[in-house]
């Protein structure tokens, strides 16, 4: 009898067959749209190229001190000379203190890359929450929204940005946090923008009879027909969030204590390495910066492409 009881208590605690079955089946759906995504992806050249180098980036970042040692960015302990030419012992040449450059350029990708990557998810963060309730919501909600986004559309985002991180204290967070409440306003505009398409549409109405709530409709229905164009925002903005990094650090307003592309361009600069024409000091992180621009920038013109396909991005 205790067996039996023990049965009846493991088939109660199991799933019923639809219910399983429904799951394997959205499994699967994800699983075969995420190798459609893929296939689709693969056939734009440059967005592989763009991904290559991400990853190849992303994986020197994350080997830095494997790569050039812990202790390459301390000043008292510096290997070479000050702005000695690059040469076989520094490729790169050495800052004013004896530095690599190199080895600060490595450091200096795991910075840049944090910054990106934060400062966007936080810009996109708030466009799309603005962007949904401001596209969901009629009335004085929605005007309210839109009127403070067209404030901070038409405000110089860099003056923002260089206002908050002066009057905050010097820290990678106060950066991260300047370049993401205010770069939100375009995001935002796109959301609101695919929002108002997306409610138009008749299942909508239909999960509104059904008794759906704002809050069912929003998280259930619109957020996900908003996610890839939420995506493919994201790559476009941590492009900009870096070049925003750099530029608040070349105007010394980042964190003096840590290795960015921007503070390796700010030290140059009052090195006097433009005046002295010491290129390798200069040179290196301004690619960088560059560089993992564009690559974000072409993975994000790919991933448009394939969940847009109308918009004919050249592969």
């Amino acid at each position: 009898m205790t067996a039996d009881t023990n049965t009846d208590l493991d088939t109660a605690q199991l799933p019923p067959p639809a219910e399983k079955s429904a799951r394997a089946l959205a499994r699967a759906r994800k699983r075969r749209s995420a190798a459609r995504f893929w296939r689709e992806y693969r056939n734009h050249r440059s967005g592989l190229w763009g991904l290559a180098g991400l990853i190849l980036i992303a994986l020197i970042a994350i080997c830095a001190p494997l790569l050039v040692g812990a202790d390459s960015q301390s000043v008292t302990d510096a290997p070479g000379g000050a702005l000695e030419a690059p040469s076989g012992e520094f490729p790169l040449g050495t800052d004013q203190f004896g530095r690599s450059v190199l080895a600060l350029l490595v450091w200096g990708a795991r910075v840049s890359l944090t910054v990106g990557l934060l400062a966007a998810f936080l810009c996109v963060a708030i466009g799309t929450v603005v962007g949904i309730v401001a596209g969901h919501f009629r009335g004085w909600y929605s005007t309210v929204l839109m009127r403070v986004t067209d404030w901070f559309l038409v405000m110089p985002t860099l003056v923002l940005a260089i206002a908050l991180a002066t009057v905050m204290s010097r820290s990678i967070w106060t950066v991260i946090l300047a370049i993401g409440v205010t770069t939100w306003p375009t995001t935002a505009r796109l959301v609101r923008a695919q929002t108002l398409a997306v409610e138009s549409r008749p299942y909508i109405e239909r999960a509104r009879a059904l008794g759906g709530g704002h809050g069912h409709i929003m998280l259930r229905h619109v957020l996900p027909n908003v996610m890839p164009l939420v995506l493919a925002q994201t790559t476009l903005v941590i492009s900009s969030a870096i070049l925003t990094e750099a530029t608040l650090a070349f105007l010394g307003l980042g964190d003096p204590t840590i290795t960015s592309w921007g503070g390796m361009l700010q030290d140059a600069r009052e090195a006097g390495a433009v005046s002295a024409g010491d290129w390798w000091y200069l040179a290196p992180p301004g690619l960088a910066i560059a560089l993992v621009a564009l690559a974000f920038t072409l993975c994000g013109r790919a991933i448009e492409a394939v969940l847009n396909p109308k918009l004919g991005v050249a592969r």
